[in-house]
């Protein structure tokens, strides 16, 4: 297993000492108080733990420093319930490396009309505090989400929540180590790509292993050991497992090897501490299968996947397995594979030669067997379902030289019809707007074939998510229109040209 862990959001408000020290204790009541309702708002994924009142530049600075030397925060919140001069914050946001949220809120929701005096008017100014904050946090040009509504409202804790789904994702990719063994698919370019760059921008490593370290790992198994006996057990407790892989089957070796081969390949995993890898078939070495429910049930437990070398998806496919963590819907390894072109009924059949992790499926699982025309191989054991109908999100990261580039398209996933001789895992979909503008714009924009598929990460979770990474993000989605995409393309080459320099 890969756990993702729960780290905690540092909830920080803002205030100086003009107003005395019993306005003060009262603010720090009332953010105590804001804190102690997250703790029961089922909207917020992390703990939210309360951690000061700071009111001078000395408190600002030491605070950011501790946060950013904390493991266990991923990030922060800031609210000022009083006005807190933004001058004071500066050393310290100038050296914040965790990213932040800022909360427009205020602790009252209705204002005491009968009652209001200026004593009241004094304690609550977030109206303006939080206005000099703002115009500080844009002088710095620190990226942030910011959130508007009372603390109790739904709406306003749905936000809070989804930026701290994406927070989290950032936070579990730093120091991440992801592994591929082998190399990519030759000649193939998308799956290249700057792993240097990444581990600078993104803090994620990506280590190459030859094919040879995993198999031994595998071999290190009996084929008729304890082992795998209860992993195969485990396989037809869980699946609807065809007959002839089942015991005394006519193919249950099949099932045997498989599960040797996730064995294997999930002691690699943990005995590296990575989060997720890589595999390509063109490199299997001394493997008798590809790969496939050994893969499948990996991404199931957390792990990302990227097949072919493809280390940038396999890196994706985990940061939205965290943001979707608790979520309902999965999130998958997907390419878009194939199309259905009639009339006023463009639909596209995504799906890969094996690895679509079960969490998107419809219904139970089947195991199964079937011949592959690559790789060279035995014949691998795969789970075959059709994924359940429903909004959806396809994501693609992509490297373009100068920058990182984060591709979300907006599809509706629909009940695919009987499909007797495809013996895979498979989406079918309805493209937003509509299938000639999303796949022209997607090819304009340099997307890959490959991508993490999701109906458990919202749009706006990776709008933010995009903001702490400082990743460039382009939209496909109802809004999308081709001539408004390609100009936006081409005026984000002017930004991040300016804003960083080409290192193609």
């Amino acid at each position: 297993m890969n756990p993702i862990v729960l780290p905690q959001i540092w909830f920080v408000c803002g205030s100086q000492h003009l107003y005395g020290p019993g306005p003060l204790r009262q603010v720090a009541r009332h953010a105590k108080e804001i804190v102690a309702a997250f703790s029961h708002e089922r909207r917020l994924p992390l703990k939210t733990v309360f951690q000061a009142v700071v009111t001078t530049p000395e408190e600002v600075t030491r605070l950011c420093a501790k946060a950013d030397a904390d493991p266990a925060c991923a990030g922060l919140i800031f609210w000022m319930h009083t006005f807190s001069p933004a001058k004071m914050w500066i050393r310290g946001l100038t050296s914040l490396r965790k990213p932040f949220l800022h909360l427009h809120t205020q602790f009252h929701r209705d204002l005491p009309w009968e009652s209001i005096d200026m004593d009241y008017m004094n304690l609550h100014q977030s109206a303006h505090g939080d206005r000099e904050a703002g115009h500080l946090h844009t002088r710095l040009r620190r990226e942030r989400k910011v959130v508007v509504g009372h603390w109790s409202d739904p709406e306003a804790m749905e936000r809070v929540g989804t930026w701290m789904r994406a927070a989290r994702a950032w936070h579990d990719w730093q120091g991440a180590r992801f592994v591929r063994f082998g190399d990519n698919m030759r000649q193939v370019a998308v799956t290249e790509g700057d792993k240097v760059s990444a581990e600078i921008h993104l803090g994620f490593s990506v280590d190459g292993h030859g094919i040879g370290d995993l198999v031994a790992r595998v071999e290190e198994f009996d084929l008729s050991g304890k082992a795998v006996t209860a992993l195969c057990d485990e396989y037809e407790g869980s699946y609807r497992v065809a007959a002839e892989l089942r015991k005394n089957g006519t193919r249950h070796q099949s099932l045997r090897e498989a599960a040797r081969i996730e064995l294997g390949l999930r002691a690699f995993l943990e005995d590296g501490g990575f989060k997720g890898f890589t595999d390509t078939f063109e490199d299997l070495g001394g493997l008798r299968q590809l790969p496939g429910i050994a893969v499948q049930r990996l991404m199931a437990d957390g792990y990302g996947f990227g097949a072919e070398g493809d280390w940038k998806t396999a890196a994706l496919l985990r940061a939205m397995k965290v943001m979707g963590e608790g979520n309902k819907g999965g999130t998958s390894f997907m390419e878009d594979y194939t199309y259905h072109l009639e009339p006023g009924r463009n639909l596209v059949l995504g799906a890969h030669m094996l690895e679509v992790c079960p969490t998107i499926a419809a219904a139970k699982p089947s195991v199964e067997v079937h011949p592959l025309g690559i790789g060279k191989r035995e014949d691998p054991v795969r789970l075959v379902f059709d994924a359940r109908p429903g909004a959806a999100r396809n994501a693609s990261l992509v490297d373009l030289g100068n920058r990182f580039r984060l591709l979300v398209a907006e599809v509706t996933t629909i009940k695919p019809p009987k499909l007797p001789h495809l013996p895979v895992a498979r989406a079918l979909w309805k493209c937003q707007p509509d299938f000639k503008t999303a796949c022209a714009v997607w090819i304009y924009a340099g997307g890959a074939h490959h991508t993490a598929y999701s109906q458990a990460v919202s749009r706006e979770t990776l709008e933010d998510f995009s903001v702490i990474a400082n990743l460039e993000i382009v939209r496909i989605g109802p809004e999308t229109r081709l001539e408004e995409f390609r100009q936006t393309l081409r005026v984000n080459e002017v930004f991040y040209h300016l804003n960083q320099g080409f290192h193609g």
